[in-house]
């Protein structure tokens, strides 16, 4: 059902759609599909939360604070559950999944910090006046997140909204919004004021669309597709002018220098950074540039970890990988493995389909890849590694800078001369240094040109669901 003004309900229309198992490819169960006539009553509760006599507008931030801490509790009573849920409904692996909580707490943890933290300035100004700066909330706003981490985006996107004294109408992607609707359910518990979250699964034509361009939303949040981007980008763009903050694709490099160190540990870094939760994952490290020195034996390392990498049922502790989170993803993914097999990159292993129940992927791993070939350009959002050789750092720093995206990059080496260049000069919002994908609550996060506008996280991730208001005040003289 849909949450809106802290009670679950069904669609106006009667709506609904399945939620499938990927592991087995089952229903789940069925969820009430939100209509545009479901975002306008969400909106309706969330801009009566916002108006200025509300229990939510009128409360102090310390209390605001407390009321995200409770939720942080409940989400940490019910971790397993929670974790159980994304499993279920994403294919993730469990262990995986349970990370993703407890990193989803401590981000709302964190920014229930900055409750009553934060604050405008005094301005020294010319003439008998006095200035001060008020910060404020920016509003109702609308989120839209993905299905490669459900409740980690949750806890993205919430954190500041809720900080900062927001209201939020949630939409969580089709594939899996059933941890979402149970958050909801704590949203409630811990005791927060009817229309201050409201939750409407839904398609993104519909649902998502209608948030991009409800003239009564203040502010849009988006994390997905590059493709997608430009649709909410366009929607916010004639409807309200409203704010917008987006995190979109990439195809991140990460540069293995010849002086690496320890080309294993080296190998296992740059695996992870693209095997990783299945490989579906925006900053995924999906251009790996080795060093024409140690080329061959990179490839020879990397195809051996890539056979021993365990694929099966995520409920399995042993498991590494589990199934992509649908049949069209998995389909789509097979589809740029014959794409780089056709035009000339070696298959080292991997390639294919594992069994066929459930949207299982071979891990896959190509190497004489060139930068025109399409495993090269375009995301390709699964369990490929695609293994690039080049000669000089000047050359690969070019390289690494020649696409659309910008989300994030890596390097390896022993050398900080090396490592502080590529960190000046590459075009990428996230940069590491002999590690890879390290995100923290503190930290900033997003992407230069189509990888995003706006940042996540961190302080900077507070300013995007805030207004600076400016207050000149007359005085008799100035002291």
């Amino acid at each position: 059902m849909l949450f809106i003004n802290n009670e679950f309900i069904d669609s106006e229309l009667g709506l609904t759609f399945p939620v499938i198992n990927p592991t087995t490819e089952d229903t789940i169960c069925t969820v009430s599909e939100a209509s545009e006539e479901d975002v306008n009553k969400a909106v309706l509760a969330a801009r009566r939360a916002f108006s200025n006599t509300s229990p939510w507008r009128t409360m102090d931030a310390s209390e605001r604070a407390k009321l995200i801490y409770k939720l942080c509790e409940l989400m940490e009573r019910d971790q397993q559950y929670l974790a159980s849920l994304d499993t279920l409904d994403n294919g993730k692996p469990y262990t995986e999944s349970l990370g993703d909580v407890e990193y989803s707490i401590k981000t709302l943890r964190y920014y229930a910090g900055w409750c009553d933290k934060i604050h405008g300035q005094t301005v020294p100004c010319d003439g008998d006046y006095m200035c001060l700066t008020q910060r404020e909330p920016v509003g109702v706003v609308g989120q839209i997140i993905p299905w490669n981490y459900p409740v980690m985006m949750l806890a993205w996107k919430w954190g500041p909204a809720l900080a900062t004294g927001c209201t939020i109408i949630l939409k969580p992607a089709e594939l899996t919004p059933i941890s979402s609707l149970y958050i909801g359910a704590l949203v409630k518990e811990a005791g927060f004021p009817p229309g201050v979250v409201n939750i409407v699964p839904g398609m993104g034509e519909i649902a998502g669309h209608a948030i991009s361009k409800h003239p009564d939303i203040d502010k849009v949040a988006f994390t997905g597709s590059t493709a997608v981007g430009h649709k909410v980008m366009q929607a916010a763009s004639i409807s309200n002018l409203k704010r917008i903050t987006m995190e979109l694709g990439g195809k991140s490099p990460v540069v293995v220098c010849e002086d690496c160190g320890n080309l294993d540990e080296a190998v296992e870094l740059c695996h992870n950074a693209v095997f990783s939760n299945h490989g579906q994952n925006c900053c995924a490290g999906s251009r790996t540039f080795v060093h024409e020195s140690i080329y061959e034996e990179f490839v020879k390392k990397s195809v051996k970890l890539a056979h021993e990498r365990i694929v099966g049922d995520p409920f399995d502790e042993e498991t590494q990988q589990g199934p992509q989170v649908s049949q069209m993803q998995m389909e789509r993914i097979l589809g740029y493995i014959e794409k780089g097999k056709n035009e000339g990159a070696t298959l080292e292993c991997g390639g294919e389909r594992v069994g066929n129940q459930g949207y299982f992927i071979q891990p896959t791993v190509f190497s004489n890849v060139t930068d025109d070939m399409t495993i090269a350009k375009e995301e390709i959002f699964g369990p490929v590694q695609v293994i690039l050789r080049f000669s000089t750092m000047d050359e690969v720093i070019e390289r690494s800078n020649k696409t659309q995206y910008g989300l994030a990059s890596g390097i390896v080496t022993t050398d900080i001369n090396k490592a502080l260049t590529f960190a000046q000069t590459i075009r990428a919002g996230s940069v590491w240094v002999n590690c890879y994908d390290v995100c923290l609550p503190q930290t900033p996060f997003g992407g230069y040109k189509q990888s995003g506008q706006g940042r996540e996280l961190g302080e900077e991730g507070l300013t995007e669901y805030l207004e600076m208001k400016t207050i000149v005040i007359k005085v008799p003289s100035k002291l």
